[in-house]
């Protein structure tokens, strides 16, 4: 059984009290990924770390989840589109606001609207179309497309 001081075994994480002033290298690269999303459009957890070619969703998440206040995190989102729990009410308005495409959901028993999740046929980029502007950032009928998670 490996012993508790082997780096590859440990729970524990850089503390803003070890590094005040920096994140650490994975967290900016997963932000820096973040940040290229366009409106409108969304990657999973595991498209992010696919692209960055290390990590893996779970990963990514604690990043963001440590993290992503500063960047546009209602873009890094689950595989089964479904809006991030405890923050659905904002997500929800970023969506609208920037046209993300919806499925709306079914009335719940007694008449109570559910959420909607997200389009993810139709929201998913690609992270490659329409970085730096080439084409305004709309990926929909490119025909690429990252691998389900």
């Amino acid at each position: 059984m490996p012993a508790f001081s082997d780096p590859w075994c440990r729970m524990d994480r850089m503390t803003a009290d070890e590094y005040p002033d920096r994140l650490p290298e994975y967290a900016e690269r997963v932000l820096e990924v973040a940040e290229l999303i366009p409106p409108g459009r969304v990657m999973t957890y595991g498209d992010v770390a696919e692209w960055l070619g290390e990590g893996g969703p779970r990963q990514v998440g604690r990043v963001m989840a440590l993290y992503g206040g500063a960047v546009p995190w209602w873009r890094v989102v689950r595989a089964d589109g479904r809006l991030l729990p405890g923050h659905e009410q904002r997500a929800l308005g970023h969506y609208r606001e920037e046209a993300t495409p919806l499925r709306e959901a079914a009335s719940a028993h007694g008449g109570a609207s559910r959420l909607p999740r997200l389009d993810m046929r139709r929201a998913r980029w690609d992270g490659v179309a329409g970085v730096g502007g080439v084409d305004g950032g709309d990926a929909r009928d490119t025909g690429h497309a990252m691998a389900h998670n």
